[in-house]
């Protein structure tokens, strides 16, 4: 990850005092453990490819870091993943099934249309396809356990074969380890079998390449590492299948320096590239397991992971020195070259935790959100959804990073709607719109997946709109992105136009749709005009407008049009209303409505009188198990703009057990989503409010704290939102 400018546009000086110190910040939030914590499991990564170990600094001890698939349905995963946004897969099909088979034609202001859908039943998740096209369609591509390195007890036998025993939990004392932020690096010692081991492990910034180094007397007495290979999983949190081991194939080719792997899983295909020190060697054992051994007292192995079948080290693999001083080049640049938000000396108690989220959450988006592909919402840890992401998520996972100073790493991703764009025009075209008509599951390919909600969302339609107009405004050069983005903004704005049908109150969404609040899906026949995506909609057209002017286009009139006479949003009681049709708004799930002043900036369709009475409507009442990660944020962002920053403040921190944040910083939901990346990301976009405010927010030095000195806020290198 190269990182961007610092972004510093002289806010500090206003704010007065010395430059923040970094690396005091970051330190003094460096993760700790001591034992076994089967939620919180620590991850090294760049974006690209990520490992996650367990207290053993290796993946030791997989099924004591579980992952309970949803109802008890197919075996149980782990969190102890590694994966790459390349690595991908699909089991083969009794036959080739087409997304045309899983539509339904849909009545609508323009006579029916045809959806994908899914007549299967889907609740949370919980899924039950109907047929095998829409299982298939649904599971595949899925996301690759690419393999698993941990520790083993090794034992001759008499035939001279080798004996491979894991180590129990119970042979392990005295555990300590520590995340160094500051270098990327994780640092693990304890006994086993009353001996002391070291382990450090880390990743290189540049490449898909993970590094160790074992220190124990234990390697010369039969305690070894085991590099093993699962098939894929098409279940829905589960990346590894263990039960088919005839299914793929992996080919071992010594070479002078250690050996290269050829993986073989139906059409995927990976190398893997083992760089040895003089000393150890490795031994093929089992089907899929390949062991390193050594007579010496430390053992360094490099692992080098890439598509296809050829090496997997392209050029010579670096050693674990050399990987450990790019690591340890790397996260500095990375710290020192965004922005930073630092809370020491505040008299509220909460401080202290809401810092530790903003700096693990800038470390695990930077690791798990900032790869060239749009990110689940487990990131590169487990698979959620069976590794496909969410585009409506998108924004949740990555709009932050320009906001703090760091708009390349949000670019990467975004510069893949650019190749989906031929499919996204067909998904619009068949709906009679023009323009692209964003998916919300997909894969790699961007393809859809049936489902009863994801092809009737709209709110991810702006969301690239959004996207690339924070790259537009922190970019060191702003005509660069302008053009770079163009056909994506302007795309998605033809259609955003086209979509709504005039009615007698105005220009109307829907039917059919789901929006954001999901709870409506049973309805989505007859549902209209959610605020949120109204709101959403008419300033995403006002943006994308402004974008044609700036690339010397003349206005487009029915853009315009469009923007300025969208029905207005429901109000109900004297306050927004969630969609303007029974039931008009369910008091569970996201409570949307308050997201269109919040996330979208001020519109003419929103009135903040009434949003406020909104928002402490939603305070009082709201059903906040069935909330989600990112609501919290999202509220605090609403409450900002409406200037209640001790009601932002304290949404932001609402003790809830979806807004809870692990000793890894992760933002856990369920047993079945035990990792959230949109809290995360979304978290630092709240925080970037909170902080540095929007453009209408001249004067206010941090318009979401409150300034009655319980609140010490520094920042610098935030940009404001708009």
């Amino acid at each position: 990850m190269t990182p961007d400018r610092n972004g510093d546009d002289g806010r500090l000086a206003e704010q007065g005092g010395p430059r923040i110190d970094r690396r005091a910040l970051v330190d003094r939030h460096a993760v700790e453990l001591t034992g076994i914590l089967p939620e919180s499991p620590l991850s090294v990564g760049n974006g690209e490819f990520c490992y996650t170990v367990d207290v053993t600094g290796l993946q030791t001890f997989p099924e004591h870091y579980p992952v309970h698939n949803p109802g008890g349905i197919g075996t149980p995963g782990t969190l102890l993943g590694t994966q790459a946004q390349w690595g991908w897969h699909s089991v083969p099909a009794g036959r080739a099934y087409d997304l045309a088979e899983t539509c339904r034609a849909y009545p609508t202001p323009r006579g029916p249309v045809e959806y994908v859908d899914m007549r299967g039943t889907l609740s949370g998740t919980r899924e039950a396809p109907e047929s095998p096209a829409e299982s298939w369609l649904r599971g595949n591509p899925h996301r690759l356990d690419l393999g698993r390195i941990g520790l083993v007890w090794t034992a001759r036998s008499a035939g001279s074969g080798v004996g491979i025993r894991a180590p129990e939990p119970a042979e392990l004392t005295d555990p300590h380890q520590r995340l160094d932020l500051w270098t990327g690096t994780i640092t693990s010692r304890f006994r086993l079998a009353g001996t002391p081991v070291q382990v450090h492990t880390v990743c290189h910034p540049d490449r898909d390449v993970v590094a160790v180094r074992v220190e124990s007397a234990l390697l010369a007495e039969g305690l070894a590492v085991r590099i093993a290979f699962p098939y894929g999983s098409p279940e829905w949190s589960n990346a590894a299948d263990w039960s088919r081991p005839q299914a793929h194939s992996s080919r071992l080719r010594p070479t002078p320096d250690g050996a290269v792997l050829r993986r073989v899983l139906d059409d995927t295909a990976y190398s893997v590239g083992i760089a040895l020190p003089d000393g150890a060697r490795i031994l093929h054992v089992g089907r899929h397991e390949f062991l390193v051994s050594t007579g010496l007292a430390a053992v360094e192995l490099v692992v080098a992971f890439a598509p296809g079948a050829g090496s997997a080290a392209g050029t010579a693999l670096p050693s674990f020195p050399e990987v450990a001083a790019a690591s340890a080049r790397h996260w500095p640049e990375f710290w020192r070259g965004g922005g930073a938000v630092e809370l020491a000396g505040s008299r509220d108690e909460r401080a202290v935790e809401l810092e530790r989220r903003v700096v693990l959450s800038q470390y695990l988006t930077a690791v798990h959100c900032a790869g060239t592909l749009p990110p689940q919402e487990t990131g590169l840890m487990v698979n959620s959804w069976r590794g496909r992401f969410h585009l409506e998520m998108h924004w949740w996972h990555a709009a932050h990073f320009p906001l703090w100073g760091r708009p390349g790493l949000l670019e990467r991703s975004l510069c893949w709607y650019a190749g989906i764009l031929p499919r996204a025009r067909e998904t619009a075209r068949r709906q009679g719109c023009a323009g692209a008509r964003w998916p919300k599951q997909v894969g790699p390919d961007g393809r859809e997946s049936p489902s009863p909600i994801g092809p009737f969302l709209l709110w991810q339609q702006p969301h690239p709109i959004f996207l690339a107009e924070l790259v537009r405004r922190t970019s060191t050069d702003p005509e660069a992105a302008l053009h770079r983005y163009a056909d994506v903004v302007l795309d998605t704005a033809t259609f955003m136009a086209d979509h709504p049908v005039r009615g007698e109150r105005g220009y109307q969404l829907g039917p059919p749709l789901v929006p954001a609040q999901e709870s409506y899906a049973d309805v989505r026949e007859s549902l209209t005009n959610p605020t949120f995506e109204l709101a959403y909609w008419s300033w995403g057209l006002r943006i994308a407008q402004s974008w044609r002017i700036l690339l010397g286009l003349p206005a487009e009139p029915s853009w315009e049009k469009v923007a300025a006479n969208l029905v207005r949003p429901h109000v109900r009681d004297g306050v927004y209303t969630a969609v303007d049709v029974p039931p008009y708004t369910v008091r569970d799930d996201h409570p949307s409505m308050l997201y269109a002043f919040g996330l979208v900036p001020p519109t003419e369709l929103v009135d903040p009188e009434v949003m406020r009475a909104t928002l402490h409507g939603v305070l009082a009442d709201w059903d906040w198990p069935s909330t989600w990660g990112w609501d919290y944020p999202a509220i605090a962002m609403t409450a900002t703009r409406l200037g209640e920053p001790h009601t932002a403040v304290d949404a932001l921190l609402r003790p809830e057990p979806k807004n809870g944040y692990l000793p890894n910083g992760h933002n856990r939901q369920t047993a079945a989503l035990p990792v959230y990346l949109p809290g995360n990301g979304g978290l630092l976009a709240a925080v970037a409010l909170m902080a540095r405010g929007s453009d209408a927010d001249a004067g206010r030095p941090t318009p979401g704290f409150p300034d009655d000195g319980s609140w010490t806020v520094r920042h610098e290198g935030l940009h404001p939102m708009p």
